[in-house]
């Protein structure tokens, strides 16, 4: 890092003008440029807050599920809440991109759903089943994440019957 004080500036005219390596060696700093950077980080921090304090329990909890895994079942909602903030305080951008996915949801649902013995997950992670009968429901396509499989399952005409029934036995 090259500094010049503020009382040279000839030569601070002569590096910001005519030196070769200018922008490649050195750059010259620009207040303007970082404070709008800032402002813009200060802003997802704030719009990513104001989101989590105004979510509802039940999407906080799918949210945060993304992060903590399971351990999200074992929390009090004020735990849940604070571990949200917190999320959205580390990562605004994250965070919003989370909260703004439908499908976040859904995996939560899914997730609740084999926790409870509503459905079941083989061992090898690759089908689920209902958890009374043993009837199976769908296979997870290769290479995919088992949940995020199952939450688009639900979507279909198939899996939306299914996905009634499994928020009806959850209440």
């Amino acid at each position: 890092m090259l500094f010049v004080p503020k009382e040279k500036q000839n030569l601070q005219k002569l590096l910001s003008l005519y030196h070769p390596r200018k922008d490649n060696m050195y750059q010259e700093f620009k207040a303007e440029e970082k404070a709008t950077d800032e402002i813009d980080e200060i802003n997802f921090e704030i719009e990513a807050l104001l989101a989590a304090k105004q979510m509802d329990i039940d999407h906080a909890e799918s949210v945060l599920r993304v992060e903590k895994g399971s351990a999200v079942s074992e929390m009090s909602s004020k735990e849940i809440k604070r571990d949200l903030l917190l999320m959205a305080k580390k990562n605004p951008v994250g965070f919003i991109a989370i909260a703004n996915d439908e499908n976040v949801g859904l995996r939560n649902v899914g997730i609740k759903a084999v926790e409870q013995g509503i459905v079941k997950i083989s061992q090898d992670q690759r089908t689920f089943h209902w958890g009374s009968n043993d009837r199976k429901l769908m296979t997870v396509p290769f290479d995919e994440q088992p949940y995020s499989a199952l939450a688009a399952w639900f979507k279909t005409d198939e899996g939306v019957d299914v996905f009634k029934t499994i928020q009806k036995k959850l209440q």
